[in-house]
């Protein structure tokens, strides 16, 4: 993922991130100027279904493009954590635009806060906490996203409210 790119795509990404926007739905956007659509999976067995104590949830990667547009770009300043670790920065949130989108970004940690990617969830709401290592990005009901591929990113329960969504 270059960022160095001044033209086309990667231009516009680290432009809207430094504006604070990114196209509104379910989708990974890379600083290569590439986007992931995801798809955001509630799964239940077939005799709980409706029980939040039994889902289990996917965001599985529906699409990849190196050339899109967005129709709508919503708000991604409101900044409910970050944390720095080794030269890079994540930082979690959520959306003035509307409550159930949730965001979360990885970035240098530079002076110009040069953006890797970030995601956003239509339907996560916000992330309110977040942490990083040398491999992982972790936000929320716990969203575990791969630094170097987070379109692999793995749901599980949040171990202190095992019951929410």
């Amino acid at each position: 993922m270059d960022a160095s790119d001044p033209t086309g795509m990667a231009h516009q990404v680290q432009r809207r991130w430094r504006a604070r926007e990114a196209p509104d739905g379910d989708f990974i956007v890379f600083a290569d100027g590439s986007l992931s659509v995801m798809d955001l999976l509630r799964l239940s067995p077939p005799d709980r279904v409706g029980d939040v104590r039994a889902e289990r949830w996917q965001w599985v990667e529906a699409l990849r493009a190196t050339e899109w547009s967005a129709g709508n770009w919503v708000e991604v300043g409101s900044v409910l954590a970050s944390h720095a670790h080794d030269g890079s920065r994540d930082w979690a949130g959520e959306s003035a635009d509307h409550g159930s989108i949730g965001w979360v970004a990885l970035t240098r940690d530079d002076d110009e806060g040069t953006l890797e990617w970030i995601a956003t969830s239509s339907w996560s709401n916000p992330f309110s906490a977040v942490t990083l290592d040398e491999t992982t990005v972790t936000a929320g009901r716990v969203w575990s996203f791969p630094r170097h591929a987070p379109q692999h990113v793995e749901i599980t329960a949040d171990p202190d409210h095992p019951w929410r969504g």
